[in-house]
């Protein structure tokens, strides 16, 4: 996730999940749309050591003129003003997860950029601070999100049945508005609309995850305003909702074996010196799903406790932290494990949440359609269960949601084209969960006169792991500068 992880920035690893368990993808339609105003410049406004402000966007592209959306950026200004070549664009991934929480988090580790760029960070429409999508209150997401995802007996199947479509009824009554509009393409014409009010003649763009799958978009939509496009952990337009998640399933089991693996060879893995860390793991799984453990006046759940696993799994520097949550849960001590679910939720200390989740649904269940009928993810079972005992069980129906989803899906399954751009470059890592090598690959083949550079290692996204790849990606979005196509870094 987002920079080199820290006991006090391990907040961090989720602004980069881009592509977390559930997050889906789609094929833009080519469409005309009617002209859109010229936008004006920003009027930039000082926040802390940064610069606020909001691009006005249609909120429906295809009757513009029936109203406008505020879309939040912010900015840290190039430091090198004399050799400033323009702004670089980002996007943190998610879909969900904030451009402008993204950049106050990490722009000191972007410094070579800031020397010749501006950084800017934008919240896509329906996140953040641009018309939030809110679907629960908070008290609400609490039991959404502990409620068990591993289906036992019918009782508990149909408890999550009814949570999903509560869930999907509170989107409809809170955010009926914007919901039509929160799809891919629709972010990417915003990226077009801020772009101009940048003043960029061309967009140079640095887009995590799912920022990968919206950068295809852009590239698709607008191939002639492209100065330059790296596109690190690259989403595959040409999987179905479920055999993106199948893949996911597949890459968070290769990363818990290999943190398990770890543990096993190291003496100072605290988890693994009284017993096997894997055969513990998986009993403290059961126990959960009986007993939930007490933390002040909530609980870990077995689904909370799953999520509170995953989440540091997305960088490979932060296996201690998960060490170190595991083994005080080993010790009656489960807070530790749960503030790692929170922070994958986006739930705050104060028990309030950012819209992340509710944002993550909203945007895939557009982009991308899902069967609609219960029976086809009972069917998917076996093979989840199979890519990953661990995993794949609490995530064979995370896409159910989106049957029920009150808006029909805009999108469809196929490759992205972007006739018309400059070479596009492409990032992937070889052990990466979250959005597996194969995707970047897959998009290599299909997007004509990409150069893919490769990571060889663990973890999501390789900027922030690789200081080789950090060091080709800035050298290609300052001087265009593009790697042989296949070089490989290591993490």
């Amino acid at each position: 996730m987002g920079p080199r992880i820290t006991a006090l920035a391990i907040a961090a690893i989720l602004l980069l999940a881009a592509c977390t368990l559930g997050s889906t993808a789609q094929h833009p339609k080519s469409t005309t749309s009617p002209a859109v105003p010229s936008p004006k410049k920003v009027a930039w406004t000082a926040c802390g050591a940064f610069q606020c402000g909001t691009v006005n966007v249609p909120l429906d592209y295809t009757h513009p003129q029936n109203g406008t959306i505020g879309i939040a950026v912010i900015r840290k200004p190039a430091t090198d003003v004399g050799d400033r070549i323009g702004s670089v664009l980002t996007n943190p991934g998610g879909p969900g997860a904030s451009g402008v929480q993204f950049l106050r988090d990490n722009a000191s580790a972007m410094g070579a950029l800031n020397v010749r760029f501006d950084l800017v960070g934008f919240d896509p429409r329906g996140i953040g601070e641009s018309s939030p999508v809110r679907c629960l209150s908070s008290q609400q997401e609490d039991a959404f999100n502990a409620l068990d995802s591993v289906l036992d007996d019918p009782v508990e199947k149909q408890a999550l049945i009814d949570a999903d479509k509560n869930f999907t009824a509170g989107c409809e009554q809170r955010s009926a508005k914007v919901l039509p509009f929160l799809d891919t393409p629709n972010a990417a014409r915003d990226m077009d609309v801020i772009r101009a009010a940048l003043g960029d003649d061309k967009l140079t763009y640095l887009g995590f995850s799912y920022g990968t799958f919206l950068g295809q978009h852009y590239a698709h939509l607008f191939p002639t305003h492209i100065r330059a496009l790296a596109l690190d952990g690259v989403v595959d337009p040409n999987l179905s909702a479920n055999d993106l998640l199948l893949a996911q399933v597949v890459g968070f089991e290769k990363n818990l074996q290999a943190f398990l693996a770890d543990c096993r060879s190291r003496a100072s893995c605290t988890y693994g010196r009284s017993g096997d860390p894997g055969t513990k793991l998986n009993a403290l799984m059961q126990r959960l799903d009986t007993s939930p453990m007490p933390v002040g006046n909530r609980a870990l759940t077995r689904a909370l406790a799953i999520i509170g696993v995953l989440t540091p799994l997305y960088d490979q520097s932060a296996w201690p932290y998960l060490d170190r949550a595991l083994t005080l849960v080993e010790q009656g001590n489960a807070s530790v494990l749960l503030s790692f679910a929170d922070l994958y939720l986006g739930r705050n200390a104060d028990g309030s949440y950012n819209n992340e989740n509710d944002a993550n649904y909203a945007v895939n269940c557009l982009d991308r359609p899902v069967p609609p009928d219960v029976g086809a993810y009972d069917a998917l079972g076996p093979a989840f269960a199979k890519a990953s005992p661990f995993f794949g069980p609490p995530t064979q129906y995370s896409n159910l949601a989106c049957a029920y989803w009150p808006v029909k899906p805009t999108g469809s399954v196929g490759p992205i084209t972007a006739d018309g751009a400059p070479p596009i470059l492409l990032v992937g890592g070889t052990n990466d969960p979250a959005t597996p090598y194969a995707w970047a690959q897959a998009v290599h083949q299909s997007l004509a006169g990409s150069v893919l550079l490769t990571r060889n290692g663990n973890g999501h996204v390789s900027y922030f792991a690789s200081s080789c790849a950090e060091t080709i990606e800035d050298s290609y979005l300052i001087n265009l500068k593009l790697p042989a196509d296949g070089y490989t870094c290591t993490s």
